[in-house]
């Protein structure tokens, strides 16, 4: 029998994660620690920056 894949479970984002990334874009700290901290994926992320228009990662 296959493996079941594990379910999607989204997190809206709050006002504090919010703060957090930007608190983070400001010190340049990597993606990864970021996503680690955050406990969000790498590529959710770089698309919540994209869509508040911010830089993220210490290479820009």
């Amino acid at each position: 029998m296959a493996k079941k894949s594990k379910e999607i479970v989204r997190r809206e984002y709050t006002a504090a994660d919010v703060k957090e990334l930007r608190a983070h874009s400001k010190a340049r700290t990597p993606v990864a620690k970021i996503a680690k901290a955050m406990k969000r994926t790498e590529a959710s992320l770089r698309q919540k920056a994209m869509a508040l228009s911010m830089p993220l990662g210490h290479r820009r």
